[in-house]
């Protein structure tokens, strides 16, 4: 089972429910390039292709295939476009609020030339801002509760001592790289993105929750574009939905499991 994370999260993130699995899945759960404790990029971007093909290179390299895919916001589309693009390594998809097909009807469509001017002018302005430091852990633990009000007092210390790092001056900042909030000048076009769905073979989970971001993966017509589909609100959760609401995020998951047997993973008897 590969866990992907969402943007500017890490890996830990997945503890809880990666326990309740390790019983029947080897569980991978990896930090995406600027994240965590991996390694930042330097002069580039960060692409969704980007981070595609390091997971392609994980699962070849690994030998993970098939493999029960696990997504969350922007590793859930991750998660869609690698099981589209490597159809034959993806046994079963998971998806939790992953981020869909984006639509901004408020923002006129720009010309090629002017969304790379956009786009330079934004990451320019990039090179000028300042990653907050906190005076204490404390502060940063304050500020995770404040992004997601549904987090425990454990859970919101735990997330933040793995997504930290103190400074020399004893100030703490996030691990992951100021440059993942830059946007490129283009993402997988969505004639592209939905190609990439309808080849998914493997059956697919969505999880969308009742006080979930805009955008996702489920929304409007979208399901349409997947073979093998089934969708499930969860009630009372935010876009963190399996820190939320993880029972009922992992009842879900265990018996979608249950439905789609594979050789390397049994139907328990």
């Amino acid at each position: 089972m590969l866990l992907v994370h969402g943007m500017q999260d890490h890996c830990r993130s997945w503890d809880w429910f990666a326990e309740r699995f390790v019983d029947r899945f080897h569980v991978v759960a990896p930090d995406l390039r600027g994240h965590g404790d991996s390694q930042w990029v330097r002069g580039s971007i960060y692409h969704h292709l980007d981070y595609l093909y390091d997971l392609i290179a994980l699962v070849r390299q690994s030998e993970y295939a098939p493999l029960t895919l696990v997504g969350h916001s922007l590793g859930g589309t991750i998660a869609a476009l690698f099981a589209g693009s490597q159809p034959q390594s993806v046994a079963r998809l998971v998806s939790i609020e992953g981020v869909g097909l984006w639509q901004d009807d408020e923002r006129p469509s720009l010309e090629v030339p002017q969304q790379i001017a956009e786009w330079v002018d934004n990451l320019h302005a990039m090179s000028a801002r300042v990653p907050r430091r906190y005076p204490t852990l404390a502060a940063a633990v304050e500020r995770m509760q404040r992004m997601n009000p549904g987090l425990s007092a454990e859970q919101a210390q735990h997330l933040t001592a793995h997504g930290t790092n103190q400074n020399e001056d004893g100030t703490y900042t996030w691990k992951f790289d100021n440059y993942t909030h830059a946007w490129g000048p283009t993402g997988v076009p969505e004639p592209q993105t939905r190609a990439l769905w309808e080849n998914i073979g493997a059956p697919v989970l969505i999880l969308n929750a009742s006080d979930g971001y805009a955008h996702r993966i489920g929304q409007g017509d979208t399901l349409r574009h997947f073979r093998d589909v089934e969708l499930h609100d969860i009630e009372e959760a935010g876009h963190w939905t399996y820190h939320d609401q993880l029972d009922r995020v992992v009842e879900r998951v265990a018996t979608f499991v249950d439905r789609t047997p594979t050789a390397a993973n049994p139907v328990a008897t």
